[in-house]
């Protein structure tokens, strides 16, 4: 955080009315101050407090300046959240999204609460399928700005992207592999959209399927050991996976006759798509080792599901009015959330950065 110093620990306080709070049903308190320093910076202390055991779980002592309350109030409910649960909070995440005002198109990079949109490209042509790096300082995305589809790469720290695959016919789908040296893609190059491998520098290209259908919309399993794509070799859209370093193909979805746009879990169990079931597009997880299916969204046209890094939520693209917008949904389905993100324009291909560093 530009402007931040290191917390420093706060002590704990004895004066503390904790049978009010236990009246109240309250299991987890938090209290604090926010001071306003001479330089211009300012201060906000907070402790975490055990209501039931009448004890402090953690406090801290944070300066910030002005413009970086924000991120701030987002580190303080990481460690909050990572404090109570024991697991890494999200609230620092970033997502990137694809935003249409009119005839402009705009790649968003985003706060994961959908409240401090800052463009990073902004183009008269369309933008489609931004994909974070792993350590989150790169974004690879496609752009149409050269008349064709043209696979680049955007370091978040410079206005100059790099061209990362610019083949003959159309360069789609980019996906990073866990490690971040290199990419999947789809390529028409030698005929049929097809999966290759690419290295981050855009060298080293290694075609890996070889199939009389369309094979596209490749993702990484986290532990690098497969890519799972989207193909039509079968009759109809399914899921399958392939090793990472070739080999045979394996069919993963086999209920319903549309799936498409696969997603895994940071944990690699849980297996999120788009199927079609009866004449609607939902987002639908399927469990890797059982099989077993859950429809979580009842929307007529979702798409693009991106796992939080904590493998917890889910964001994707719905429709409301003609307008494209987004939304999150809880892995089980039972909390459903509408993002503000973007009250004007048409909101497309959300992906959900990695955890902050």
């Amino acid at each position: 955080m530009a402007g931040d110093t290191a917390g420093s620990a706060v002590a704990e306080s004895p004066n503390q009315d904790w049978s009010q709070w236990k009246g109240r049903g309250a299991d987890a308190l938090v209290v604090g101050t926010v001071t306003a320093l001479s330089d211009g910076r300012q201060e906000v202390r907070f402790r975490l407090l055990d209501v039931v055991k009448q004890t402090q779980l953690d406090g801290l002592s944070l300066t910030f300046r002005p413009e970086s309350a924000r991120k701030t109030a987002h580190r303080i409910a990481d460690i909050i959240y990572q404090k109570l649960t024991g697991q890494p909070g999200v609230f620092s995440t970033q997502i990137a999204y694809v935003e249409k005002r009119g005839s402009r198109y705009q790649l968003i990079v985003d706060d994961s609460d959908g409240q401090n949109p800052q463009a990073a490209l902004i183009s008269d042509h369309p933008i489609i399928s931004p994909a974070w790096s792993p350590d989150g300082t790169r974004l690879a995305y496609v752009s149409f700005e050269k008349k064709k589809p043209i696979i680049y790469i955007r370091p978040l720290n410079s206005p100059m992207p790099f061209v990362l695959a610019n083949f003959k016919g159309s360069n789609s789908a980019p996906t990073w592999s866990p490690d971040g040296r290199r990419l999947a893609v789809t390529l028409t190059k030698d005929g049929l959209s097809q999966l290759y491998l690419i290295n981050a520098d855009g060298s080293g290209v290694r075609r890996l399927t070889t199939s009389a259908g369309i094979d596209t919309e490749p993702v990484f399993s986290p532990d690098g050991a497969w890519i799972y794509f989207t193909s039509d070799r079968g009759g109809s859209p399914q899921i399958y996976k392939i090793p990472a370093e070739g080999g045979n193909v394996q069919r993963v979805t086999f209920e319903g006759s549309y799936n498409v746009s696969p997603r895994i879990s940071p944990d690699g169990k849980t297996l999120a798509y788009v199927a079609r079931n009866n004449g609607a597009f939902q987002i639908t997880v399927q469990d890797l080792a059982t099989q077993q299916t859950q429809v979580l969204t009842d929307s007529a046209r979702d798409e693009s599901p991106s796992f939080a890094p904590d493998g917890r939520t889910i964001l994707y693209a719905s429709e409301i009015g003609g307008r494209g917008v987004l939304a999150t949904v809880s892995i089980d389905g039972r909390v459903r959330q509408r993002l503000s993100s973007a009250k004007v324009g048409d909101v497309r291909e959300p992906a959900w950065g990695p955890l902050a560093r």
